[in-house]
């Protein structure tokens, strides 16, 4: 079966004809009551909805105290106000569903100092900044992270369920 883009608040799919629903890494932009409600919809009994994401990633100490200030302070200002339920780990959005207990996982990767610059770079709030100020502040925390991230370094993202 082929289906088109569709919103995930109201979709072609029959009622009941999922065991499973999952949303990764995009609840905070969707309408909660309207989806929960075709979620309901859509899920068979028994059925589960699994929702994650993933938090800011952390590093050596020295490149995180560069991230936090660019996060908080060169391009806080230019965060969705919908970033917040990322920013508490998923825990403050509405969930009228049962929550099933899962252990906390982190995913480690090692990184070239080019993958961290182009991540950096598809953040909402890089593009927003570059869009009103034109200019990449990327750019502004290159030398500091070419300087204590060096050419490979490792990432570790908490990942949110």
């Amino acid at each position: 079966i082929h289906y088109t883009k569709q919103a995930a608040e109201k979709t072609i799919f029959p009622a009941s004809c999922f065991d499973l629903v999952t949303v990764g890494q995009a609840v905070h932009w969707f309408e909660f009551k309207k989806f929960y409600a075709e979620v309901n919809r859509v899920l068979k009994k028994e059925a589960v909805i699994a929702i994650f994401g993933y938090g800011l990633f952390r590093s050596d100490p020295a490149t995180n105290e560069t991230i936090d200030h660019f996060y908080n302070n060169v391009i806080g200002k230019y965060w969705a106000a919908e970033r917040r339920y990322l920013q508490e780990g998923y825990k403050t959005i509405p969930f009228p569903f049962a929550e099933i207990e899962v252990p906390q996982i982190e995913m480690k990767q090692h990184w070239s100092l080019e993958r961290l610059l182009g991540y950096l770079n598809t953040w909402s709030a890089v593009k927003a900044y570059e869009k009103e100020k034109g200019e990449n502040p990327v750019e502004q925390i290159k030398p500091e992270l070419q300087k204590n991230f060096g050419e490979v370094g490792e990432v570790d993202f908490p990942l949110l369920m």
